[in-house]
């Protein structure tokens, strides 16, 4: 427990300064991709993801975005979120799929598309080249694995 919430202060610190540092008028944030910065994913996915922050803070229960990026081959196993997610495919190659089985039937989400998962959904990502997605919700958020042995911050 004191991880996540070491790195949920990290990430909120994260939060904080990109957006101080692209802030041209209170509230107001722009950003290039080259400016985004990322770092280690939370340790409640699994190891090899990235996360860029956009805006606002994921453990407050305010709006928040930020950006995921995977590498090939990566999986995110069966599980649900406390809070809707909005899911956009930036780049790569993404599937998700609904239900607990991870080898369950997927959509192929191109570039461009978007998905909607309402809070308590089962569902399951896998990310076959190096993707990027964004996920924009409102927290806090967090993540339920369905099977308690795909939880990453038990291993």
């Amino acid at each position: 427990m004191m991880k996540v919430i070491v790195f949920m202060s990290l990430l909120v610190t994260s939060f904080a300064l990109a957006a101080a540092d692209k802030a041209t008028e209170p509230g107001h944030i722009m950003m290039k991709p080259e400016e985004m910065k990322w770092v280690d994913a939370p340790p409640s996915l699994p190891k090899g993801a990235k996360v860029a922050p956009l805006f606002g803070d994921p453990a407050a229960a305010a709006p928040f975005a930020m950006r995921l990026k995977f590498p090939a081959n990566y999986t995110i196993p069966p599980h649900f979120h406390p809070q809707d997610e909005n899911v956009t495919v930036i780049s790569g190659a993404f599937a998700m799929g609904h239900g607990d089985d991870a080898k369950g039937k997927t959509t192929a989400l191109p570039p461009g598309s978007f998905a909607r998962m309402t809070a308590g959904t089962h569902h399951f990502a896998r990310a076959e080249k190096e993707t990027v997605v964004q996920i924009n919700s409102v927290g806090p958020w967090g993540i339920t694995y369905i099977n308690p042995g795909d939880d990453p911050r038990k291993k």
